[in-house]
């Protein structure tokens, strides 16, 4: 009974704690270069970066995305727990494993392609980096907000209709 709740508990606590930790080693950047006086061609970069973000990354890629199938993982490992997935829960929970191959798939090349970005943006000399980081402080906050909101309903809500994509589901 116990590992029905600490595991889902522990997966979305690594998820929010890997999410956390992203905005909290960015904001700094972002301040700093945001702070170092922006002329009027940066300043349209970073409202046009950051409202893409928001809608991209937070909107797209988390609202609609993410966040309900992280949650809806949650709940599944909740209502199946397993002592692996118990264990790995953080990482079932994001789909690296017992889930569709496409979102493995999927799950490991995003992981590959932020890891690539991360190092490629990190030679932005600033106050782009600053205008870079910003954007992706604006999408990882809705994030988090958004897989809050929906790990609340996946738990508290009798009808959460959201697919964990395990091999067994449908659709």
């Amino acid at each position: 009974m116990l590992m029905r709740w600490i595991a889902p508990l522990w997966g979305l606590a690594g998820v929010f704690f890997l999410l956390g930790f992203a905005v909290y080693r960015l904001t700094p950047r972002a301040i700093e270069g945001l702070g170092m006086g922006l002329g009027p061609w940066q300043w349209m970069a970073l409202v046009l970066w950051t409202a893409f973000m928001g809608v991209a990354e937070g909107y797209g890629g988390f609202q609609k995305k993410f966040s309900p199938r992280t949650a809806a993982r949650a709940r599944y490992l909740r209502d199946r727990p397993s002592p692996l997935r118990a264990i790995l829960a953080p990482f079932f929970c994001m789909g690296y494993f017992h889930s569709r191959r496409r979102l493995r798939i999927t799950s490991i090349s995003l992981t590959a392609g932020i890891i690539a970005i991360i190092v490629v943006v990190s030679f932005c000399p600033q106050p782009w980096r600053g205008i870079i980081d910003f954007g992706v402080v604006v999408g990882l906050t809705w994030g988090i907000v958004s897989l809050a909101g929906f790990a609340w309903k996946a738990f508290f809500d009798s009808d959460f209709e959201y697919s964990p994509e395990t091999p067994e589901s449908a659709g």
